[in-house]
């Protein structure tokens, strides 16, 4: 915990909802990145294109600004790349299975009042501990 830094924390987490709350309130849209990501690669013509495409171009372009800003407040990976493709792909297959991700059920889900959201939520996380606990039993 020697590594806890309550008030980028808290900052970042307020322009997380911000940012869900512009995307709901302005076009009445979640922002579950799987989900934006899955309708941009599902429906090559679909006329939700633009907004998907713009969304997750923010992000990255987000991540990029945020990295040369601050050089090393993204940490390198900890796993070798064939590990981290085969996590990926299953991140992929979960968020399939429960209709959503972390920023989906837990950002905007739980926000809005759905138990479908806080049930899935919970399962995200007792699945990363359970994850994170294997993970250091093995030492991947």
């Amino acid at each position: 915990m020697a590594d806890f830094t309550p008030v980028p924390a808290l900052l970042g987490g307020l322009l997380v909802g911000a940012g869900a709350s512009v995307l709901l309130l302005g076009i009445g849209r979640i922002a579950g990145i799987c989900g934006i990501a899955s309708g941009l690669l599902d429906a090559p013509r679909d006329p939700d294109r633009g907004w998907r495409a713009t969304f997750l171009a923010g992000l990255l372009l987000a991540g990029l600004a945020g990295n040369a800003w601050l050089p090393g407040a993204f940490p390198a990976p900890s796993a070798p790349l064939p590990v981290l493709l085969v996590a990926g792909v299953l991140v992929g297959v979960g968020t399939r299975l429960a209709n959503g991700c972390t920023s989906g059920h837990g950002v905007c889900g739980i926000g809005r009042g759905s138990v479908r959201s806080l049930a899935a939520t919970c399962t995200f996380i007792a699945a990363g501990m359970l994850t994170v606990w294997i993970a250091r039993q093995v030492r991947v």
